[in-house]
C-alpha cells in the first residue's frame, strides 16, 4: 500500500474586535487564544520537527497580534491591571460577569482557588450585584491573576519554571506579582509571529490567508448564490454585487502576509470554507493556487460521484481523497476537500477519549482510508485533508489537548504508512488530474450558506451594511470628504463585511456575547458616518438580535407515566424534558450527526425515567455501539451502562464508584425507542435533590457521541406536592 498523506490544515481566526473610533477594544479573545492556543499549537509542532503541517493565519488576526505589542489593550486586561481594593462598581460587576468566561471542566474546575471563586460567584442562583460583597479585594486580586493564567498554554509552563513557581502558589497574590503575569503574558503573545516565521522558514508548515476580514467571499460576490443550495431561501432586500470588496479582501490578504512573513501565500482557506465558482478568477488572480473547503461540496460539484451512507460509509472515496482542478476562462485553481467526519473527531469527540487510543484511532482511520482509496485510484496513495479551527476545540480537552496532540504528531511520523505533509508539497508532487466543471456555492456547513444570510436578522444586517456602504459611495463620489477621512470609512465597512457577525445573528449560535457582537457590528457600520462627520442614522443604534438565547433544554413539567417498552407512545412523554442533538459551542459546529438525535427526561413520583431517540429504528440504529452510559455528574460517581447493543440483548446496570451495584431495579427496553426507569431510591435520591447527567455512546473504547455534547441535563427530584405546585403554576 502507498503510504497515506495526512494534510492536517489549522484555521486560526479571530474577527476584528477593536472600535478604532473610539479605541476600545471589548473583547479578549486575541489575546487569550495567543497565549494559549497560538503559542501551544506552535510549541507542540517544535516537539515534532519531522512532523508537517498547514496553518492557516486570517489577516484580522495577525493585524491585532501586531497591535498588542504596539500598546493596544482590550477592556478585560485594562480591569485586570486595575488595583484589586480600587476599583468603581461598574469595574467590579464587569470582572465578576467576565472573569469566568473558560470552560468550567477543564479550565476553572482543575484549579482549586479559581473554582472556590467561581462557586462563590453563584452562576445560575444569584445576580452579580449580589455577589460583589462575598468578594474581598484578595479574592478580587486572585481572579484577576486566575481568569490570565488559566489561558496560558501547559507547554509554557513546561518551558518556564518562573511561571510554573508562579502558579504553584495558588492564591494570595500581590499587585506585583499580577503585574509580572500580565506583562509575562503579552510576551508570550509577541512570541505568536515569530515562532510562525521560525517554522514556515524551516519548511515544517506551510502558512496560508483567508481573504482580510473573513467576509463570505460568494455573497460578497452575488447573494443570490445562496439559492444554489437553498432555493427557496429568504434574500435581503437589497442584491447588489460587492464583487470590487471581495478583491480588495483577497489583494490585502496576499499583500498583508507577504509583509509579515515575507512571502506571498501560495493556499488560502475561503471563510468558512465559503466557495462558488465566481470566485475562482478573483482567488486565482491575486496569485493563490489552491483551496480548501469540506467535503460535502465535491457531490454538489460531481453530480453525486460521491456519498455518505446513513452509517458514513463512503461511495467512491478515491474521489474525496485525491486533489480537483476547477477553472474559470483561463484561471484555475487546485481545491482539496476536508474529510469532515474525520475533523469532528478531533474537534467533538476525542476530547472525552484516552488521548493516547484517540490518537492511535485517527491513525488507525487513516489507514483504513488508504486501503479503501488504493485499489480504486489508479495506484495513487490517498490525500486525506483534516481541517479545522486551531484554536476551539483544546478547551474543551481536560489537558488542552497536550497528550492527545504528542501522541497522533509522534505516531504519525514514526509509521511507515503515514506521512504528514504540506499541502503545497503534496500538489507539487502529485498535481490534479480531474476537473470540476462548475464549483457550488456553499460552505463547510452543510453545503449551503444557511448561517450568514436567510434568516430576517441576517437580512436585516446585511440591508444595514448596504444602506451604509451606499452612503459611502454617495459621499466618496460628491468628491468633498478628506482622503483619509473616507479610506478609514471604508476600513470600517470592510471589518462589518466579516463572516463573524452574521454567525450569531439569527437561530444558529448563541453565545453570552451575542448582544456584544450585534453592538460592534452596528458599531463598526457607525464609524463609516462618524469618520465622515456625520451622524448615524438612528436604526443602527438599535439592536438586530431579537432572539432570546436558547436554553440548552425543556425541563419536566408534569410526571410522565412511562411503560417502558420501546414503543414511541406520545402522551407518555409529553411532560418530560427534552434535549434535540447538536452543537452546544457557539464557536464551533458539528457537521457530523451523531448515532442520537432526541434525549427526553422526567419521572414519575418514584422513578427517573429517560428515553433516547434515533435516526430511525433504535434498536437496528444502536447495534453499532459497544455501550450507552448514563452518566451523572449529580449524584457524583453513578452511572448506569448498558451493553449487549450489538447482540441485539440490552442489558443495562448501576454502577458506584465504577462497581456494580447488585439490586439496582433498573427497566429497559429497546424498539422503536430506549426506555428506561430506575428507582430515585436506588440512586440514593431524596426529593428535591439535584440530578445532573449525561449520555455517552462508546465504541472501541472511544466516545462517538453525547447529548448534550457540552454541559448536563440537569432536573430536581419531584417533592411530594409537584404536581399540586405544576397545576397551580
Amino acid at each position: 500500500m502507498h503510504p497515506v498523506t495526512v494534510a492536517f490544515f489549522w484555521h486560526q481566526h479571530q474577527p476584528y474586535y477593536p472600535d478604532d473610533v473610539s479605541g476600545e477594544t471589548l473583547m479578549p479573545w486575541v489575546r487569550m487564544h495567543a497565549t494559549k492556543d497560538y503559542y501551544g499549537m506552535a510549541l507542540h509542532l517544535k516537539e515534532v520537527p519531522e512532523f508537517r503541517c498547514t496553518i492557516n493565519l486570517v489577516p484580522s488576526l495577525l493585524l491585532q497580534l501586531q497591535a498588542y505589542g504596539n500598546g493596544r489593550t482590550d477592556r478585560h486586561l485594562d480591569v485586570s491591571r486595575l488595583p484589586a481594593d480600587g476599583m468603581s462598581e461598574q469595574d467590579m460587576l464587569f470582572l465578576l460577569d467576565n472573569f469566568f468566561l473558560a470552560n468550567v471542566d477543564s479550565m476553572i474546575r482543575p484549579y482549586e482557588r479559581y473554582h472556590e471563586l467561581y462557586l462563590k460567584r453563584g452562576f445560575g442562583s444569584d445576580p452579580v450585584e449580589d455577589a460583589v460583597p462575598r468578594f474581598s479585594a484578595r479574592d478580587i486580586r486572585d481572579l484577576q491573576v486566575w481568569s490570565n493564567l488559566t489561558w496560558i498554554h501547559e507547554l509554557a509552563f513546561d518551558q518556564d519554571r518562573e511561571l510554573r513557581e508562579f502558579r504553584a502558589k495558588g492564591r494570595g497574590y500581590t499587585e506585583g506579582e499580577k503585574t509580572w503575569l500580565l506583562d509575562k503574558q503579552l510576551e508570550i503573545l509577541q512570541k505568536v509571529i515569530p515562532i510562525h516565521k521560525e517554522l514556515a522558514a524551516s519548511g515544517q508548515i506551510e502558512l496560508t490567508t483567508t481573504p482580510f476580514y473573513h467576509p463570505i467571499l460568494p455573497l460578497l460576490w452575488d447573494k443570490r448564490s445562496a439559492r444554489q443550495a437553498m432555493p427557496g431561501c429568504a434574500l435581503p432586500k437589497h442584491l447588489d454585487s460587492y464583487r470590487e470588496d471581495a478583491q480588495i479582501h483577497l489583494r490585502r490578504a496576499v499583500a498583508y502576509h507577504k509583509e509579515i512573513f515575507g512571502q506571498a501565500p501560495v493556499g488560502m482557506w475561503p471563510s468558512e470554507g465559503s466557495v462558488s465558482q465566481d470566485i475562482i478568477a478573483p482567488i486565482a488572480e491575486c496569485g493563490i493556487e489552491w483551496i480548501a473547503t469540506d467535503e460535502e461540496i465535491l457531490p454538489e460539484s460531481t453530480n453525486g460521484w460521491i456519498s455518505r451512507d446513513g452509517q458514513g460509509h463512503l461511495r467512491h472515496p478515491e474521489m474525496l481523497y485525491r486533489p480537483w482542478r476547477v477553472e474559470s476562462g483561463e484561471k484555475s485553481l487546485h481545491v482539496i476537500f476536508r474529510d469532515h467526519a474525520l475533523s469532528d473527531l478531533v474537534g467533538f469527540h476525542y476530547q472525552r477519549s484516552d488521548p493516547e487510543q484517540a490518537a492511535g484511532d485517527m491513525m488507525g482511520k487513516f489507514l483504513a482510508i488508504g486501503r479503501a482509496v488504493e485499489a480504486n485510484n489508479a495506484g495513487r496513495g490517498a490525500l486525506v485533508p483534516v481541517i479545522l479551527d486551531g484554536e476551539n476545540c483544546w478547551e474543551y480537552y481536560p489537558d488542552g489537548g497536550i497528550r492527545f496532540l504528542r501522541a497522533l504528531y509522534r505516531g504519525c511520523v514514526q509509521h511507515s504508512q503515514i506521512r504528514p505533509q504540506r499541502v503545497r508539497d503534496y500538489l507539487k508532487e502529485q498535481p490534479p488530474t480531474d476537473r470540476i466543471g462548475n464549483l457550488y456555492a456553499g460552505s463547510w456547513i452543510s453545503h449551503n450558506f444557511a448561517i450568514w444570510i436567510g434568516h430576517h436578522e441576517d437580512n436585516t444586517a446585511w440591508d444595514l451594511l448596504h444602506q451604509t456602504r451606499e452612503f459611502l459611495k454617495q459621499t466618496e463620489s460628491e468628491g468633498k470628504a478628506p482622503r483619509d477621512a473616507l479610506a478609514k470609512a471604508w476600513e470600517e465597512l470592510f471589518i462589518a463585511e466579516g463572516s463573524d457577525w452574521f454567525w450569531w445573528f439569527g437561530d444558529d449560535h448563541s453565545s453570552s456575547q451575542d448582544a456584544l457582537f450585534d453592538q460592534l457590528f452596528r458599531k463598526h457600520l457607525q464609524n463609516v458616518y462618524t469618520r465622515l462627520d456625520t451622524n448615524p442614522p438612528n436604526v443602527l443604534k438599535h439592536p438586530i438580535k431579537r432572539l432570546q438565547r436558547r436554553a440548552l433544554h425543556t425541563r419536566p413539567s408534569g410526571f410522565c407515566p412511562v411503560k417502558v417498552d420501546g414503543r414511541r407512545t406520545y402522551f407518555e412523554w409529553i411532560c418530560a424534558g427534552q434535549y434535540i442533538c447538536g452543537s452546544e459551542r457557539g464557536t464551533m459546529t458539528k457537521v457530523t450527526q451523531g448515532v442520537m438525535r432526541a434525549v427526553y427526561f422526567g419521572f414519575d413520583a418514584h422513578r427517573l425515567a429517560v428515553r433516547v431517540d434515533t435516526a430511525r429504528y433504535a434498536r437496528e440504529d444502536l447495534e453499532i455501539l459497544d455501550e450507552l452510559r448514563l452518566r451523572f455528574v449529580e449524584p457524583a460517581m453513578l452511572e448506569i451502562r448498558i451493553t449487549g447493543l450489538r447482540q441485539h440483548d440490552p442489558r443495562a446496570k448501576l454502577y458506584r464508584d465504577d462497581k456494580p451495584v447488585a439490586k439496582a431495579g433498573i427497566e429497559l427496553a429497546i424498539d422503536q425507542i430506549l426506555e428506561l426507569a430506575i428507582p430515585f431510591d436506588d440512586l440514593g435520591l431524596a426529593p428535591d435533590s439535584s440530578i445532573q447527567m449525561y449520555i455517552e455512546a462508546i465504541t472501541r473504547k472511544q466516545s462517538v457521541d453525547r447529548a448534550p455534547q457540552e454541559g448536563v441535563l440537569e432536573m430536581t427530584v419531584p417533592s411530594p406536592d409537584f404536581e399540586l405546585i405544576m397545576w397551580q403554576a
